[in-house]
């Protein structure tokens, strides 16, 4: 039987050493007398209702913008991070209100088209800025700058999530290769993290969703690969051979199910406060030896190749046509003429300028906002790194609809 409860000491819980740094907000957050959720749980259903979770219905993980409805989407696979992260902190005794509103938002700031997506507006952030760009980084950005929620009055206000939530976002990066995964001492500047798995998350509760991200994916990957016949028989046998190499019972079939069970009960027997969060080393090289058989027979499958060129050519367009109509404080004025001939891409880029942009162009009386403006029309490298912001928010199905209203006469 596995100890339960054994990471009690360690959670974020009132009175607990990070507690009062976890759930502290940048932002004032208006409270109702008769107020019963807690302050994590608050957080989740902020993200639960905010326009970015919307989208990730329509955000897939590798098969972009598929007609079949079960392959799956970013809303799916938030919700699987969760389910995961649930159980593994519920039996430890961790705080099951933090893993489940870390795992709800950690992709809110995820591009179009899947990683392939992120690789071409990191590209684009490079060349036009000289600066990088990471989901989970622009995930931060999102919940922290973009996101709004309709108070009791009627007004926009920011989602001022709690510390705890936002260092899970940023945090969830990096791939389960070490040892085991412990949290970090200090509650840092989250804007002076650089790079993805720079540092560990600041709470354990952050741990857990970290590798649980990593759980839910691999498995939901092959499913998906299946359905859409991308394997072959001989390679599921030999994905099979993997999997019973390690596990101690004769799998009939590969899921998701089979495979996040497996995972989740030995990460249960093998954590402890001191050895961390962590697999046992077969595990590990099995968790590992399963991306290898995805990247080698899925993520680089030739078919995939089509896609891609697919997506960069989208991206590279869209982002072509908004950079090309820059013109400093004149620069709205170019998209209003812009929109004579795209009035969907033009009115929807407009209406993001007016939300977010320096000087107040009279929005914050018209949408009734109080989120602050986070990019100066006066800078060009502010109009481009909105241009990469703006895009990033798009749905795979709204960037095609995009690419197909600018190619058509």
């Amino acid at each position: 039987m596995i100890e339960r409860d054994r990471f009690k000491s360690v959670g974020v819980f009132p009175g607990s050493p990070k507690w009062e740094a976890s759930i502290e907000r940048e932002q004032l957050l208006y409270k109702r007398e008769d107020e019963i959720r807690t302050e994590f749980f608050r957080d989740y259903n902020r993200i639960l209702h905010c326009k970015a979770y919307r989208r990730l219905k329509h955000k897939t993980q590798v098969f972009f913008a598929t007609k079949n409805d079960h392959i799956c989407t970013r809303m799916e696979h938030v919700s699987h991070v969760a389910s995961v992260s649930e159980t593994i902190a519920g039996y430890l005794g961790l705080n099951t209100d933090l893993t489940r509103a870390i795992s709800l938002g950690h992709d809110l700031g995820h591009a179009p088209f899947g990683h392939k997506g992120e690789v071409i507006l990191k590209s684009l952030a490079k060349k036009h800025l000289d600066q990088t760009f990471w989901h989970e980084q622009n995930s931060l950005w999102f919940v922290d700058k973009l996101e709004t929620l309709n108070d009791q009055n009627g007004r926009k206000q920011p989602l001022a999530l709690t510390y705890g939530v936002r260092d899970g976002i940023i945090s969830h990066c990096g791939e389960v290769n070490e040892n085991a995964i412990k949290p970090r001492t200090d509650a840092i500047n989250l804007y002076k993290i650089k790079k993805p798995n720079e540092f560990s998350p600041y709470t354990w509760e952050g741990c857990v969703v970290k590798i649980s991200d990593k759980i839910s994916y691999l498995g939901r990957d092959i499913e998906d690969a299946i359905t859409l016949k991308i394997l072959k028989r001989n390679q599921l046998r030999e994905l099979k051979q993997i999997v019973e190499k390690v596990s101690n019972h004769s799998i009939k079939e590969i899921n998701n199910t089979v495979l996040m069970h497996d995972f989740i009960i030995n990460l249960l027997e093998k954590s402890s406060p001191d050895d961390g969060i962590r697999f046992s080393d077969d595990y590990l090289e099995l968790i590992n030896s399963v991306k290898g058989f995805n990247y080698k027979y899925i993520y680089n499958h030739p078919r995939l190749i089509y896609f891609h060129a697919y997506a960069e050519l989208i991206l590279t367009s869209i982002f072509n046509l908004l950079a090309d109509l820059y013109t400093k404080e004149q620069t709205e004025e170019e998209v209003i003429k812009f929109m004579e001939f795209y009035p969907i891409l033009g009115a929807s880029f407009l209406d993001w300028m007016q939300n977010y942009m320096q000087p107040d162009f009279g929005q914050k009386v018209l949408y009734a906002t109080d989120n602050q403006a986070v990019y100066n029309i006066s800078s060009y490298s502010d109009y481009i790194k909105s241009v990469i912001h703006y895009i990033s928010s798009m749905t795979d199905n709204f960037a095609i609809n995009i690419f197909n209203e600018v190619t058509k006469f």
